[in-house]
């Protein structure tokens, strides 16, 4: 009897241990990563109507990230680079040929967005590595460079980023992910040209109504910092 007696003290603390083990790991969530990342800048507006990868500028990201549950997270990022286009590169019209005109800036963004995934691909129970996700939010940027104003603007604006990507787990303290995204803006002169008088003759003018927008398109590294929360007696 006492050897069995002590067979199962033994069996029920090392149970007992398991348990506690795999509450403790439960109780470890990935809450928040740091990352960087490399991409381009591109445009698009009255020097160039869709997006056209001759465009593309060297562009580079540092981010915060804070998963605030198995598919959402928020993110807050500084992105900078340069930006441009020229009329000189596949022209538009006969217009834009005669006008000839071009741009390049420089151009920093700090932005806040949400993302959702739609896999849940931090559970480590699954053998899922990957998700696809969507992101939107809100962003400021300012410009520098580029040729004399004909107009006066402020140069820090507002944008609308939003866009979607693909994340892959590498192991559990790095990811990999993929990322296109529009900054869709309230903003007509990044390429310094908008609403000139057409009746000049001058070819300078552009459209109105028609804002300019702005692409980021890169690869980023996070790693991520786990957080374990301090235990809670159940009995208060």
């Amino acid at each position: 009897m006492r050897c069995t007696s002590g067979f199962m003290n033994k069996a029920i603390a090392t149970a007992g241990l398991i348990f506690l083990s795999s509450v403790g790991y439960a109780q470890i969530r990935q809450r928040s990563e740091l990352g960087f990342g490399l991409g381009t800048f591109n445009y698009t507006g009255d020097l160039a109507r869709n997006y056209n990868f001759g465009n593309s500028k060297l562009a580079g990201t540092v981010l915060y990230r804070s998963n605030i549950s198995s598919v959402v997270s928020f993110r807050a990022s500084l992105t900078a680079g340069n930006l441009g286009a020229s009329d000189n590169k596949n022209p538009i019209d006969a217009f834009a040929a005669k006008r000839a005109s071009s741009f390049k800036l420089f151009l920093f963004e700090a932005a806040t967005v949400f993302e959702y995934h739609f896999l849940d691909w931090r559970d480590t129970r699954r053998r899922l590595r990957f998700t696809p996700y969507v992101f939107a939010g809100f962003a400021l940027f300012g410009i520098s460079g580029g040729p004399p104003k004909n107009e006066e603007y402020s140069n820090v604006q507002a944008a609308i980023p939003f866009g979607i990507g693909i994340k892959y787990v590498v192991n559990p303290k790095w990811y990999v992910a993929l990322e296109g995204g529009v900054r869709k803006t309230f903003f007509d002169y990044l390429d310094n040209i908008s609403d000139e008088d057409p009746a000049y003759k001058n070819y300078q003018y552009g459209n109105k109504y028609d804002n300019d927008s702005y692409y980021f398109l890169g690869v980023t590294l996070t790693r991520t910092f786990y957080d374990i929360p301090c235990a809670v007696s159940p009995y208060r």
